[in-house]
């Protein structure tokens, strides 16, 4: 067993199980955090519309279910901005408890939400707050999550792999999210309207627990112990980002941008908005177990591919450099974009479904 000391006084061997760990503790939470996130997306078409909106038309009460969705996209950057600034200050550990527990805490508050029947639009205004509640929890969750992973890393040989695995936890968290309003609109029936859907939101604080004590059991990076030990802490670290390195901000928001909004969003919104514009109210709540049965298997199958190809892609950036792997991609995406557009072929599909 290797005893050679890194830069922070860690053996290897300790370094080793501390970077697992680091993987672990950041895939679970971030899978965990975007199963939250990512959970109001799958019910949005199914359920908000019908609860919160039902004096609008049922086209119209979904779009507005999916108006409060995009809130938690535009919080998405305030919480990068605040927990990027935290992370730098008081440490990676401290910013992702703290997210988990908001994203987590957020999600299983929707739980108790009351529908318009009781509250009125007050209702959609708690959701809506609820939401962007979210959004700043997800949003300092993600580069946190990477960071994490990235500063554990001995070298920058496998730097690409590495930080690829909290990657995984988006379409992660999408798949359980489509299991869990699977199983329980199975389990509630024509009750899904009434409680069934709350429960997946009531399971959240569950998995909160879980990757809270996966958390607190890693230690802080070594690269931040060290800018503390060195008194290089910066006192607005947004700032001086912005200031140094604004145009590399700029290339990688735009890149994210490419690849999530086709992939992750597109095809959700298009599905759920298929599925309503199929069920008929008069025909509603005998054949919604059917109708959502189809949203969610379409609204999952379409989605889920992007589990499998995160992973044998993960060294290409180690193997060929990041910027080429960034051109890859954005052709990539610009080509899948268009591809993707063919979903709507399958709208016969969800009519007879």
């Amino acid at each position: 067993m290797s005893t050679t000391t890194w830069s922070d006084n860690i053996s290897e061997s300790e370094q080793r199980a501390q970077l697992r760990r680091a993987i672990i503790a950041s895939t679970v939470g971030t899978t965990i955090e975007w199963y939250d996130f990512l959970l109001y997306s799958v019910v949005t078409g199914l359920v908000f519309g019908k609860l919160f909106f039902p004096k609008s038309d049922p086209l119209v009460g979904v779009l507005e279910a999916f108006a409060v969705y995009t809130v938690g996209f535009i919080a998405r950057p305030i919480g990068a901005a605040i927990f990027g600034h935290y992370g730098d200050r008081i440490g990676r550990k401290a910013a992702l408890i703290a997210t988990l527990l908001i994203t987590g805490l957020a999600t299983f508050a929707v739980a108790f939400v009351p529908g318009y029947a009781t509250i009125g639009i007050w209702g959609a205004v708690i959701l809506t707050i609820v939401r962007f509640i979210q959004g700043i929890g997800v949003g300092g969750e993600w580069g946190g999550s990477v960071l994490l992973s990235m500063e554990w890393a001995r070298t920058n040989a496998h730097r690409g792999f590495i930080t690829s695995w909290p990657q995984f936890g988006g379409p992660a968290g999408l798949l359980l999210a489509n299991l869990a309003v699977f199983v329980f609109s199975w389990l509630s029936g024509d009750q899904f309207l009434v409680w069934g859907w709350r429960i997946p939101f009531l399971l959240s604080i569950v998995m909160v627990g879980v990757g809270l004590y996966i958390r607190l059991g890693i230690l802080e990076t070594p690269t931040f112990r060290r800018l503390v030990a060195e008194e290089r802490i910066e006192r607005v670290p947004v700032v001086e980002v912005i200031k140094r390195q604004p145009r590399e901000i700029l290339l990688a928001a735009f890149r994210s941008h490419g690849g999530t909004r086709p992939g992750l969003h597109l095809p959700g919104v298009c599905l759920h908005l298929w599925n309503t514009g199929s069920a008929h109210p008069a025909r509603l709540p005998a054949d919604i177990a059917d109708r959502r049965g189809a949203g969610i298997v379409r609204h999952d199958s379409a989605r889920r591919t992007s589990v499998g190809p995160d992973r044998p892609q993960a060294d290409v950036p180690d193997r060929f450099g990041r910027d080429r792997d960034i051109w890859f991609h954005l052709l990539r995406d610009a080509e899948h974009g268009g591809a993707r557009l063919d979903l709507f072929r399958y709208r016969t599909v969800l009519r007879a479904a």
